[in-house]
Parts: structure tokens; C-alpha cells; sequence
């Protein structure tokens, strides 16, 4: 799940490593515009639907918060 991950955020924002770096909303590597298309491309990537209740920047700061969003969505 992580590398389909990162795959996806590579392919939103390229010119940031986030396989090394956390805290991708202080750091600036993701503003709101680039939550709203990773929030589509999870959804297609693992056949889920991302609650608006759950569209919430701390969800989305580094790859094991994604993660786990993803796994109360039930993907494994």
C-alpha cells in the first residue's frame, strides 16, 4: 500500500520526495488544491470513497496517517 502511495503523490506533486519526508501539509509539499486530487486518486487507486468528514489536512500529513485512513476505509 505505501509504494501506491507514494506513486500517487509523486505523480501529484513530483518535484517533492515523500518517501523520506513527513509533515507534507508544514512543509508545504501539499496544499488543499493537491488534498482534494489525492482524495480522487485514492478513491480510484483502491476502489474507496473518502468521506468530506474525513477530508481533514492532519489526515493527510505524512504516509502512515494516509494509511491508516485508508485501512478504516478497509484496505489492506
Amino acid at each position: 500500500m505505501r509504494d501506491r502511495i507514494i506513486k500517487i503523490l509523486n505523480e501529484i506533486r513530483p518535484e517533492f520526495d515523500f518517501g523520506t519526508n513527513s509533515d507534507f501539509i508544514g512543509q508545504g509539499m501539499l496544499d488543499s488544491f493537491d488534498i482534494v486530487n489525492l482524495v480522487v486518486a485514492l478513491d480510484n487507486e483502491f476502489s474507496i470513497s473518502i468521506d468530506g468528514m474525513d477530508i481533514l489536512p492532519e489526515n493527510f500529513s505524512d504516509i502512515e496517517k494516509i494509511e491508516n485512513l485508508l485501512k478504516k476505509k478497509g484496505v489492506s
